[in-house]
């Protein structure tokens, strides 16, 4: 007899937000997370980084980074085509394209291994490159990883826009 697969939750776009971009009960659906969120960030609106909760591996890590600010076209393409190369060698897949330019990869034998989960996108916001990038250290068991990374994406760029008054995809 076959049995089927469990539903999963959808992931929703609501408050609170842990790192300012992802919705903190879409991130627990997701990795599985159940400690309590202490984040910790560093940088600006043009360029950071953020983690919660704060320990090794971070269970979450968001980074950002805008042309503008000490940050020049030409850094901002390295950096995503780097990202692009590497997640290709690792079966990584490309993202819808009202995302912009990147890619969700799953890479648990890397490098990366600590956070094998990630997706990286270059978007255009206000007239400007912009660049998100969101690893994760796991998820949880039954949901689909790499579907859930885009979703976060869709969600995090909405809620950048929100933040830095533009909107994602102009």
């Amino acid at each position: 007899m076959h049995t089927p697969a469990p539903l999963t939750q959808p992931i929703v776009d609501s408050s609170p937000y842990v790192c300012r971009l992802i919705p903190e009960q879409a991130f627990r659906l997701v990795s599985g997370a159940t400690k309590v969120l202490a984040e910790k960030a560093a940088g600006d609106e043009k360029s950071g980084e953020c983690w919660a909760p704060d320990m090794t591996p971070h269970p979450l890590e968001v980074g950002w980074l805008q042309v503008g600010g000490g940050t020049s076209q030409e850094h901002l393409d390295f950096v995503m085509n780097d990202r692009r190369q590497i997640y290709s060698r690792h079966g990584g897949h490309t993202l819808p394209e009202d995302l912009g330019s990147g890619m969700a990869v799953y890479m648990p034998k890397s490098v990366f291994a600590e956070q094998p989960y990630q997706v990286s996108a270059k978007f255009r916001c206000g007239g400007k490159d912009r660049m998100i990038d969101i690893y994760l250290a796991r998820v949880a068991k039954g949901r689909d990883g790499i579907k859930d990374l885009v979703e976060l994406m869709r969600i995090a760029q909405k809620r950048y826009g929100e933040l830095y008054d533009c909107t994602p995809g102009t």
